[in-house]
């Protein structure tokens, strides 16, 4: 059997500690790890600001899922976690255009809190290339 293959990151996106991995591929199938709202620097983007924190972690899902080998065509399921469930409909319309054409299969669910006090949203996804 094939042994996985970690990308630890790109540049696109804040580096993890190095104790997981940001995203593994295993021949066709890509799983990406939790993507917040931290730009390349690890600095939080958008304090407060849901929609623009919904943007930076897409933007850093679809960086890794390119760091991988893949598009948004390849990605067949996210699971988005969100602190408050009212942001449901902004989160809708900011995921519609990476994902118009050929929408994943999705979860979405209301925690009570993430990694850092002022993150607002977290997305993880697996693609499958080829």
């Amino acid at each position: 059997m094939e042994k996985a293959t970690r990308v630890l990151g790109t540049n696109e996106v804040a580096a993890s500690d190095g104790t997981w991995s940001q995203c593994v591929r295993r021949g066709g199938i890509v799983c990406i790890s939790g993507q917040i709202s931290l730009d390349s620097d690890g600095k939080v983007v958008g304090k407060g600001d849901f929609e623009a924190q919904a943007k930076q972690a897409l933007d850093n899902l679809m960086a890794m899922l390119k760091s991988a080998g893949g598009s948004p065509e390849d990605l067949i399921s996210i699971n988005v976690f969100l602190t408050d469930i009212k942001n449901r409909t902004i989160f809708a319309k900011v995921r519609d255009p990476y994902f118009r054409d050929n929408p994943p299969a999705s979860t979405l669910v209301e925690i009570s809190h993430l990694v850092m006090e002022e993150l607002m949203i977290e997305i993880n996804g697996i693609a499958v290339l080829g």
